[in-house]
């Protein structure tokens, strides 16, 4: 979606490094929760901090944790506008890890989103991108920014895909991505360079097993939904039985499919409806816990929604958000990315790998 404008910080590059002089905007605070049921406190510990981990950027997303071996662990996060993904492995700790991360041409972008956005790994480990403004899907062979680039998909029926947004795989390797104009020049349906009609969500079959190398699997891409205004966040139920769609507008709603057997989906209907809450920020990146509990950006900050879609409860953050991930060796922490920082909620919840 498209960020509020803000300020960078002060920043020095140093190599592939950029150390943020923000340290004194990182801090630590109560988180404030409204809670709706019960099991609000059973998810969110009473006495959670909201920690501010790295600050300075415009608009921030895409975050995924990964367990690298020779780096360590640490979060990866597109940072949209300046057209690079980052890597925080500590407060204040940010590395440059690839830029362009998404538009490649020579000639400025002329739009406000360049860069990458979703990103999420495959079983192997793999990193696989929604490359936005790059307009398909992307896979790098190993956790380097050097390393072999697979384009998995970049077209639908010989017409360019809009700007895909987020992504998630299946556990019979199949990849699922949302693809709205967000990342195009003007982000709207009358954008002179878009091709599809539709705003859709796909399925690549067996995603996970393409050969490194292979020619974008266009020819199998499957079209699953096609009649949402502005599909963005998606993410499976721990049983995959269930596949949510976040819808970023007009109205403010999050969507439930029931995934038949062979991958396609079917009943769809409205999971929740925001669209009366005012407060700032929509429907947009979306996790679940082992619980099947619901986690998605949201008006005002984050909202928890239990499998039967009920409200749980909001949780209160300072900048409108993008996106969040599960992270560190537990499982047991939300990694949120909103607008120009990078927060973490310790949770009781245990979250599902990527």
């Amino acid at each position: 979606m498209k960020p509020p404008l803000v300020l960078l910080a002060t920043a020095f590059l140093i190599g592939s490094a950029v150390i943020l002089f923000a340290a004194t905007d990182l801090s630590s605070e109560a988180l404030q929760m409204q809670g709706f049921d019960p099991l609000a406190n059973k998810l969110i510990p009473p006495d959670s901090k909201l920690e501010k981990l790295a600050t300075g950027f415009k608009w921030t997303e895409g975050p995924v944790w990964v367990n690298d071996r020779t780096q360590g662990s640490h979060l990866f996060f597109a940072e949209i506008p300046s057209n690079s993904i980052r890597e925080l492995y500590g407060p204040g700790e940010v590395k440059i890890f690839l830029q362009p991360s998404g538009y490649v041409g020579s000639a400025s972008y002329g739009g406000p989103e360049p860069g990458s956005n979703g990103m999420t790994l495959d079983t192997k480990g793999r990193l696989t991108i929604a490359g936005h403004a790059r307009r398909n899907i992307w896979r790098l062979e190993y956790l380097r920014p050097h390393a072999q680039i697979t384009v998995l998909a970049d077209s639908y029926q010989g017409k360019k895909l809009n700007s895909p947004n987020d992504l998630v795989y299946k556990s019979d390797g199949s990849l699922y991505f949302t693809d709205p104009p967000y990342g195009l020049r003007t982000q709207s349906d009358t954008d002179k360079s878009k091709e599809l009609p539709f705003n859709g969500v796909y399925r690549i079959p067996n995603a996970a097993s393409v050969q490194p190398g292979s020619a974008p699997q266009n020819a199998k891409l499957q079209l699953i939904i096609k009649d949402l205004p502005r599909p963005n966040g998606i993410a499976f139920s721990p049983d995959e039985k269930i596949l949510y769609i976040a819808d970023s507008g007009p109205k403010k709603i999050w969507m439930r499919y029931e995934v038949a057997p062979d991958g396609s989906v079917r009943t769809g209907r409205v999971f929740f409806d925001a669209s009366s809450d005012q407060k700032v920020g929509g429907p947009d990146g979306i996790k679940v816990d082992m619980q099947g509990n619901l986690y998605g950006a949201g008006p005002g900050g984050i909202w928890i929604f239990s499998p039967a879609g009920k409200h749980v409860a909001s949780l209160s953050i300072p900048e409108r958000v993008g996106n969040l991930a599960w992270g560190d060796s537990d499982r047991k922490s939300l990694y949120i990315t909103a607008s120009s920082s990078v927060y973490r909620i310790r949770t009781n919840a245990v979250g599902e790998k990527p």
